[in-house]
């Protein structure tokens, strides 16, 4: 938790898959927020003092016999609240309004009516005019709460937002947390500067303090190894970490034979000649690509060898050094929510990943994880708070488990070496078109399916390649990028020519949702 002289808002967790997007919107406001789930938002209400609540949205119904609500407390101590989603939903049933379920559903983009002028619109909406907004609802709100009136409505929810402005309570049946709400960070902004009037404190400044003092509690005395992947988010804990502990920790570099072209040389490269951090480069193929062999098809089955196999070798490391009571990791929220319920709540899991859901119980190190809570648009800046060379700091995110999860079904090396190659030809290809810097994440994904080709007169019977490409700001959602045809017909002949192995390319134009940006 934050010191107590920040400015703080806390956030109630119902559930949602995007409620840490709430927190990020009111950080980039300069706002302490910090989440807790439901279940102990009365303990954390009393604790953190907060002087506004947000209630997030969530997967169940206020209309079943047993449903989370919000304590009783944060509407009866004189502070602003907003509810969002099933947030407005519990609020209103709280308060003595209606909820029912049946009614028409909206999923997806809406348009709302603004019928009234509040402070939550005040110079972003207007009285008569219409807005768009993302809705994910089945239930709605059927009738008011004493006291408050209807500010909006959209075609499908006659109550899509509310507000009692005597008691500065708020509540909006569309997520504003979400980029698809394009109006919606003005609208939280506005809730958090005018509605609860906090002037704004927290900066990545404060947060890299605050980090250390709690490295440094946490660790004491002990020692600590970091798995360094060569990404933004590992390197950015490592020397995070250092900056509190400085000798105590000692980075490990794994390379499991899963990396892209030529990746392993670059990595430890950078990281030696940048930092004077104790590094040990370990080479593991053999043992990965074996495990892996006997792992299978199953995309479940492979995180979660990566992560035992990791463990291993992190421990035999920590044997090697005179042993170690911490484990450091660059784990981020989009990894925790889609693998485990990042505070305890009821959000649903998504997928494991090989540093999170994939962890063996019998783990003998305890975990140091700084950026937990943090997005990988606010690690880079972290990143660059830290002077991490752009290097490390703008490359696209690259996954735990490296290409392990873009070779769906079972992994041999000759798929690893024929992706590998595909991969350095799409991404030299961006880099010559002067996109990089645009997208968020662009990778190639070798496909488990053969197909019939023709090559010099002759017929090929060879491998599908994906090409990924993505833009985002948090990696919670993702939009394909538009590459131009001219673009895409050039990737495509330059590794069907050049590749042994592919007769045919695709081009993925799924957004996020309903896929996830990678594939496994």
């Amino acid at each position: 938790m934050a010191d107590q002289s920040h400015d703080k808002i806390l956030i109630i967790d119902f559930g949602s898959q995007v409620t840490q997007l709430i927190a990020r919107r009111v950080r980039e406001e300069g706002v302490y927020s910090e989440i807790v789930p439901f279940q102990k938002a009365e303990e954390a209400f009393r604790t953190m003092r907060p002087k506004g609540v947000i209630l997030s949205g969530g997967p169940a119904s206020v209309t079943e016999q047993v449903s989370p609500r919000a304590p009783q407390a944060i509407f009866d101590a004189g502070i602003p609240v907003l509810g969002i989603c099933y947030g407005e939903q519990t609020m209103a049933a709280q308060l003595g309004g209606g909820v029912e379920g049946g009614h028409h559903r909206e999923f997806g983009r809406a348009e709302i009516e603004v019928k009234e002028s509040v402070p939550l619109f005040e110079g972003v909406w207007e009285k008569g005019k219409r807005y768009p907004v993302w809705m994910s609802h089945g239930d709605r709100v059927t009738h008011l709460p004493p006291g408050f009136e209807v500010i909006a409505v959209s075609d499908n929810a006659p109550f899509a937002a509310i507000a009692d402005t005597k008691r500065d309570f708020y509540a909006v049946q569309f997520h504003p947390e979400v980029v698809h709400t394009p109006d919606g960070a003005k609208l939280l902004r506005n809730f958090v500067r005018k509605i609860a009037g906090l002037t704004g404190d927290w900066t990545m400044r404060a947060f890299r303090e605050e980090s250390i003092e709690k490295i440094r509690a946490q660790v004491g005395k002990g020692r600590v190894i970091c798995g360094l992947s060569g990404g933004v988010d590992s390197a950015v804990a490592a020397v995070l970490i250092h900056e509190a502990i400085g000798e105590q920790l000692t980075c490990v570099f794994v390379d499991h034979g899963l990396m892209r072209l030529g990746e392993a040389t670059q990595v430890v490269t950078l990281f030696r000649d940048h930092y004077n951090i104790p590094l040990v480069h370990v080479n593991a193929e053999e043992m990965f690509l074996g495990e892996l062999a006997k792992a299978g098809a199953d995309p479940e089955a492979k995180r979660k060898t990566i992560g035992r196999l990791f463990i291993d070798v992190f421990e035999a490391e920590a044997k090697k050094i005179g042993g170690a009571d911490f484990l450091a990791q660059g784990t981020l929220y989009p990894d925790v929510i889609e693998s485990v319920s990042f505070t305890g709540g009821p959000s649903v899991t998504i997928k494991s990943h090989h540093n999170v859901g994939g962890l063996p119980e019998r783990m003998n190190m305890k975990l140091v994880e700084p950026l937990r809570e943090l997005f990988k648009d606010e690690v880079r800046v972290l990143g660059r708070e830290l002077g991490l060379p752009e290097a490390f700091v703008g490359r696209h995110p690259f996954p735990g488990p490296g290409l392990a999860i873009r070779c769906p079904g079972e992994i041999t090396k000759e798929k690893l070496d024929i992706l590998r190659l595909a991969d350095a030809i799409y991404i030299e290809e961006i880099r010559k078109a002067g996109l990089y810097d645009t997208i968020w994440q662009a990778f190639a994904v070798l496909l488990p399916v053969r197909t019939v080709g023709v090559m010099g007169d002759a017929r090929t019977y060879e491998s599908v390649l994906a090409l990924r490409a993505v833009t985002s700001t948090d990696g919670m959602t993702a939009d394909f990028f538009p590459f131009d045809m001219a673009f895409l017909g050039r990737v495509a002949t330059r590794i069907i020519n050049e590749v042994r192995g592919v007769n045919r390319v695709v081009y993925d134009v799924t957004s996020k949702p309903p896929g996830t940006i990678e594939w496994e």
